[in-house]
């Protein structure tokens, strides 16, 4: 009875050591949950920067005003009959 007892008990620490330590244990669990919360927020700011491109998309197709801002604060450029004044302040 007594080595029936010793064998449980060395199986009850190997699976316990299994479990904690072992492949796809509870520490490659906590690393793997880790990545994915990284890989969310990752996935969550791509989202956020497709959102505003399909925005500017749709404001490109939609109308003029949107192609002239880009025009006006990109290209620098200005309308007919407009006169451009380009203040340079003094140097420190």
């Amino acid at each position: 009875m007594r080595i029936f007892a010793l064998t449980l008990f060395l199986v009850l620490g190997w699976l316990q050591f299994e479990l904690w330590f072992g492949k796809n244990g509870i520490a490659d669990f906590q690393l793997v949950n880790a990545d994915i919360e990284v890989q969310h927020q990752v996935n969550k700011n791509l989202q956020e920067r497709n959102s505003e491109m399909f925005a500017e998309i749709d404001d490109l197709r939609q109308g003029l005003d949107a192609i002239e801002e880009r025009a006006r604060h990109e290209l620098g450029m200005i309308k007919e009959g407009e006169t451009f004044y380009r203040i340079i302040g003094e140097d420190s």
